[in-house]
């Protein structure tokens, strides 16, 4: 809000470090640009949720017409979580809005027998990384993420000189509401959302489960991409007032039971000590969501 150009410099920055594909680098060495390809999913959808935030803030839709080049690759082979190496430039370069377009347009190829968009190796809890390793796991809270992303970009898609991007826009909104009823229909667990599902069908995020039976994530984002069902919306965040927020602690948990001996492994996460960082503890991105969501 106070100094904008450093938002609109970032997100220039992190737009050049997509594959042509639209998949982008985990992270990547600013003086290098070596990084990390990787199936992780949510990377996809932040790029065109902070722009169209950044627009929102700064009135400056100017940013989606400036040119950014794309970077080159030896592609992921299904069977491999992630390749550590340095990409080249492609001489391929695009406006920001279509490296927004691209990486929402993979994020919805990448979608599940449930309709919801496919885990990877982790969302945004990355240390859930053998959840959907296989490729059919399917993650809720990402469904919501996605949601809202395409709630807030999808709008200047319709407002593109071409045909075919405004028809891109139109289906990425029927896309979103098949999504959401997806997540009612499918995703509600009786008092709250659950988190995913394994590659095996198997829910993640329930009551039946042992260890993490309910998910902070899963229940804010039902607030911050606007569920359209009230009433399982206010009765997923009064289930996190109840189950994840410890008054005498002072804590706002991520999850609860952790991970300690479930039969289905969910990946490094579990190699946290239970309640500590991912594996249950307090989280600041989750807890703040929370707030936001409150």
């Amino acid at each position: 809000l106070s100094q904008p150009a450093i938002t609109r410099a970032h997100i220039l920055r992190a737009a050049g470090r997509q594959f042509v594909e639209g998949d982008v680098q985990h992270w990547w060495l600013p003086h290098s640009g070596q990084g990390v390809r990787t199936h992780i999913s949510d990377d996809r959808v932040w790029l065109a949720l902070a722009t169209a935030n950044y627009i929102k803030v700064t009135g400056d839709k100017a940013i989606l017409t400036q040119a950014i080049p794309f970077l080159e690759g030896k592609p992921l082979g299904k069977e491999q979580h992630d390749a550590y190496f340095k990409p080249n430039v492609s001489e391929e370069s695009a406006s920001l809005f279509e490296h927004c377009a691209r990486a929402l347009d993979q994020s919805i190829q990448l979608t599940g027998e449930h309709g919801l968009p496919l885990m990877g190796t982790g969302d945004w809890n990355d240390g859930m990384n053998l959840v959907g390793a296989a490729g059919k796991g399917e993650s809720v809270w990402l469904g919501w993420l996605l949601i809202r992303a395409i709630d807030l970009f999808a709008v200047y898609a319709l407002e593109q000189e071409t045909e075919a991007d405004r028809l891109r826009g139109k289906h990425w909104q029927e896309h979103a509401e098949k999504v959401r009823i997806c997540i009612d229909e499918q995703a509600w667990d009786g008092q709250w959302y659950r988190r995913a599902t394994f590659d095996d069908g198997t829910w993640l995020g329930s009551k039946s489960n042992d260890e993490c039976q309910i998910d902070s994530i899963a229940q804010s984002w039902a607030v911050l991409a606007n569920g359209t069902d009230q009433h399982k919306v206010m009765t997923a965040m009064s289930a996190v007032e109840t189950h994840l927020i410890k008054q005498q602690e002072r804590l706002a948990l991520l999850f609860t039971p952790p991970f300690d001996q479930t039969t289905h492994n969910p990946g490094y996460i579990k190699g946290y000590p239970p309640g500590l960082r991912e594996n249950g503890g307090q989280y600041s991105h989750a807890a703040m969501w929370f707030i936001l969501a409150l």
